[in-house]
């Protein structure tokens, strides 16, 4: 966790690479292609958290069909800035079976947590899975999947605001912003 002196300075030094009228404009974009896709279906939304809550709650007030709404809680990171092994903390206790569920999240870094939401959200009996995510960074490889639905491409570099965070920092800004190469936290 980063003092407030410290969370300042990081934000300070970094590039914006994503403004809050552009984060807006992707993210009307997104609502009109998913509500093209899904209003006839009824989904089941499930947000990622805690990095898709911002994501999640501006998207749904755009989305003008009937769906449900759950979350879960799956991470790589945890506190750290490199991932490791699935952890589960919450898994939806929405039922699935028979349904078209679309995950939220707020990037797709390599992929493997999504990979692995994929995998246990199908095993539950999900008719269909989909992914929304706000950002799509693009790691210079392939990833284990595509998301179906994506705001923006950023570049291979460590990204916070709109929901992501620098050391627990940051999650509540409108823009996104990049460390720059050789910005340390």
């Amino acid at each position: 966790m980063l003092s407030p002196e410290q969370a300042r300075n990081v934000l300070q030094n970094a590039d914006e690479i994503c403004t809050a009228a552009s984060v807006r404009a992707a993210l009307a974009r997104l609502a009109t292609e998913i509500s093209a896709r899904l209003a006839d279906q009824n989904p089941l939304l499930l947000s990622v958290m805690g990095g898709a809550v911002v994501f999640s709650g501006q998207l749904l007030t755009l989305l003008e069909f009937p769906l449900d709404f759950d979350y879960l809680q799956a991470t790589r990171y945890g506190d750290a800035t490199v991932g490791g092994g699935i952890q589960w903390k919450v898994f939806p206790q929405t039922p699935m079976e028979g349904r078209v569920v679309l995950v939220l999240d707020d990037i797709l870094d390599e992929g493997h947590t999504m990979a692995a939401i994929r995998e246990r959200v199908l095993a539950a009996g999900a008719r269909q899975f989909l992914c929304a995510v706000f950002a799509d960074k693009d790691i210079g490889r392939a990833k284990p999947l595509t998301a179906d639905f994506v705001g923006v491409k950023l570049p291979n570099r460590y990204v916070f605001g709109y929901g992501m965070d620098v050391k627990g920092a940051w999650r509540n800004l409108p823009s996104i912003h990049a460390l720059k190469p050789d910005q340390t936290v």
